[in-house]
């Protein structure tokens, strides 16, 4: 295995978290969408504090992470890709786009599964959204979808690069698609039909059920008008939406604490998929 080539993605993936971490935060005080209607301070503290505990749950339980497997899974033939004679730039695309679908599938059943959605529903939450929130998933959660990404790499024989993109870009976008940025129409339009954008993800945090029931991609907008989860807009336009569950409204009960706890004490509310 390349101790080189791990050690190169991980630089890559921390300057890449940092370079657009820097820059939402900029442009998110420079140019908001919406108005923020809960103490920013308060939210970034807990939004924060869980994505410091999210990767120590995962190197604690994992062995090998993402890429050293794609390394692992290239260098002893494992895995669909592997054992098809394409380009190998060919390869790297499909890997990419076939680990975007695991992830949209593994969304849909984390709003399908009343267990797995007791999880989830600690991302949704939150009364704002911003791009900590792209970041804010429980570690239990984090701890099920690596082991979902793991499992699909070796039986898709995806490349280490492919693994590395896709990392990194799904780690940009879902900073990206949660921001709290006013893009102008026009330029969505045209953004979203290779992206998912802010606008067309925050339908997805709407209070409303069957908007929360829509607009499940992260990287790739295509899977929800392939599968018919796309909705263009929420009902009550972006600027008047109601963010969050029904059932969580007090943002004094959504302190770090509570929130690590909230899937096994807080009311699940309608799952939007198994109840509709």
């Amino acid at each position: 295995m390349d101790s080189a080539f791990l050690k190169d993605e991980r630089a890559i993936r921390l300057g890449a978290f940092l370079a657009v971490f820097i820059v939402l935060t900029v442009v998110e005080i420079l140019a908001p969408k919406r108005a923020l209607l809960t103490s920013k301070p308060r939210r970034w503290f807990a939004n924060l504090s869980i994505v410091a505990l999210n990767p120590l749950s995962v190197f604690l339980l994992f062995p090998i992470l993402p890429v050293g497997l794609a390394l692992f899974a290239f260098e002893h033939n494992w895995g669909l890709l592997n054992h098809m004679a394409l380009p190998e730039w060919l390869k790297v695309i499909a890997g990419v786009v076939l680990l975007d679908l695991v992830v949209y599938t593994q969304h849909v059943l984390h709003h399908a599964i009343p267990a797995l959605w007791r999880l989830h529903m600690m991302h949704h939450a939150d009364l704002d959204i911003d791009m900590t929130t792209g970041l804010r998933f429980h570690p239990i959660e984090i701890v099920i979808s690596m082991a979902i990404k793991l499992s699909a790499i070796a039986a898709l024989g995806v490349p280490p690069l492919a693994v590395l993109i896709f990392e990194v870009a799904l780690n940009a976008t879902s900073m990206f698609n949660h921001s709290n940025i006013n893009i102008p129409l026009t330029i969505d339009r045209i953004l979203r039909l290779a992206v998912v954008t802010p606008d067309m993800h925050r339908v997805h945090h709407s209070v409303i059920i069957r908007e929360t029931n829509s607009n499940y991609g992260f990287n790739l907008p295509w899977w929800d008008r392939l599968f018919g989860t796309y909705k263009s807009q929420p009902a009550k336009g972006h600027a008047d939406m109601a963010i969050g569950l029904a059932q969580f409204r007090d943002p004094r009960k959504l302190s770090l604490l509570r929130l690590l706890i909230l899937p096994f004490v807080g009311d699940p509310g309608r799952v939007p998929i198994n109840r509709h």
